[in-house]
């Protein structure tokens, strides 16, 4: 075993004087796999930092959040026809009333215009001699806020009364009261803005919310009034829409709701199911005319685009992997025609062809698993300098480093076998006389 041993670590040191002795041919050798690795390295970290980051966002609208639509991703993602989809009816104040009223698992029903898939209402805001740039505006009951869990930074959300009497309050979100109030440190609360044309007091205002790889993609350009006050100023929004030889109407229309403490989100599902079914008289053969959409659903759906993305990663790094494959079997097959008397010797003295083969493995490996090592070095290194950069969210799992380095040394033991076989069965004799 000792002896072994010592052949093992003799073996590891002719690798490593092999490929010193040869630095520029071993640096050309190994460049593809370096590559290859960097872009696994580097591409996985930026790919999982943007995962953890919009699956923040998502988690951010809460877990027991269920969305209501006539149809959304949902529908979408199954295949279904747009020419099918708009025969569906509109959703309205009368389902949400419903779901109120008749479901006994939710605690919350919240009716949204302007969040549905329907035409959006985009007004300035102008507060003195500033404004903003359109921003969306949105038309709630005195539940989005709990409903969505964005935090509010001051002030208040609006409260039933309010959206009873039809007032004209507002919550802005974050971009409005960084643009309007923030740079004179003006305390927003109880002043008046101009939401298109007409004047709203300020109630509270939202904090920021996260986004999806730290990008700024309009999460908070949003202001939020009470949906009586939508209706009044704005009216109901309905756009036409034709495909495919149909043609309908869709409204701008959402509700979300949130179950009781204690009722599974699966019930809380199958009796609003069991209500909006009644509402819009479907019989027990016909599907559902309407879209049910959690966050679980939202995570499913970036689940496989992201599996998707990293194995076209995986496919294409594997493209600069096999370049150095080959670079490292050409170049050990010219190592192997160099040293023959070499190999000659050492079997003369009575080396083995397990011995002689696992030598030029073992250089292979090593060669291989220096660029990996290498590879993993730059790949970290420029997911870093993105991150300081950027901003952009990286994230660095260990497993990552053991997939670029078992790669690395997987690609020199598979490409380096054919060299390591020639040489194990070289004749002695016939080496011995090679000049």
């Amino acid at each position: 075993m000792a002896i072994r041993l010592a052949l093992f670590w003799e073996v590891i040191g002719l690798a490593f004087d092999t490929v010193r002795t040869n630095k520029l041919r071993s640096a050309l050798t190994v460049l593809g796999v370096v590559i290859g690795i960097t872009s696994i390295v580097g591409m996985t970290a930026m790919i999982r930092g943007f995962d953890q980051s919009l699956r923040d966002m998502i988690r951010a609208i809460g877990p027991n959040t269920i969305f209501i639509q006539r149809f959304g991703i949902t529908s979408f993602a199954s295949g279904a026809e747009i020419s099918q989809l708009i025969k569906r009816p509109n959703l309205s104040l009368s389902d949400a009333r419903a779901l109120e009223e008749q479901s006994t698992t939710l605690e919350l029903v919240d009716l949204e215009l302007g969040a549905g898939p329907g035409p959006v209402t985009q007004q300035r805001v102008f507060y003195r001699d500033l404004k903003t740039k359109p921003l969306l505006v949105f038309g709630t009951s005195e539940n989005f806020a709990a409903g969505t869990r964005i935090p509010i930074i001051a002030g208040r959300y609006f409260n039933g009364t309010e959206l009873q009497y039809r007032r004209n309050v507002a919550v802005l979100g974050n971009t409005a009261f960084t643009l309007l109030f923030e740079p004179d440190g003006v305390d927003p609360i109880g002043k008046m803005v101009r939401v298109g044309s007409q004047r709203f007091e300020v109630v509270g205002v939202f904090d920021k919310r996260p986004s999806a790889g730290g990008f700024s993609l309009g999460q908070d350009d949003f202001v939020v009034i009470p949906y009586t006050a939508y209706q009044r100023v704005f009216g109901l929004r309905v756009g036409n829409i034709r495909a495919n030889g149909a043609s309908g109407t869709i409204s701008n229309v959402q509700i979300s709701v949130v179950p009781r403490d204690g009722v599974e989100q699966t019930d809380a599902i199958a009796d609003i199911q069991r209500v909006m079914r009644i509402r819009h008289g479907l019989r027990l053969d016909e599907p559902d005319d309407f879209d049910i959409t959690t966050q679980d659903q939202f995570l499913q759906l970036w689940d496989r685009i992201s599996q998707g993305t990293f194995f076209a990663l995986i496919v294409i790094s594997s493209i600069a992997l096999m370049v150095g494959g080959i670079g490292v079997m050409a170049i050990m097959s010219i190592t192997v025609t160099e040293r023959t008397r070499e190999i000659g010797i050492r079997k003369a003295l009575g080396a083995r062809r397990a011995e002689i083969l696992f030598q030029f493995l073992m250089e292979a490996a090593f060669l291989t698993s220096a660029g990996g090592v290498l590879g993993i070095a730059l790949g970290a290194s420029i997911g870093w300098l993105v991150h300081v950069v950027s901003g952009f969210p990286i994230s660095l799992p260990w497993w990552s480093f053991a997939i670029g380095l078992g790669f690395s040394a997987a690609v020199g033991i598979f490409f380096g076998m054919y060299p390591a076989i020639k040489a194990s069965r070289l004749d002695p004799i016939e080496a011995l006389r090679y000049e």
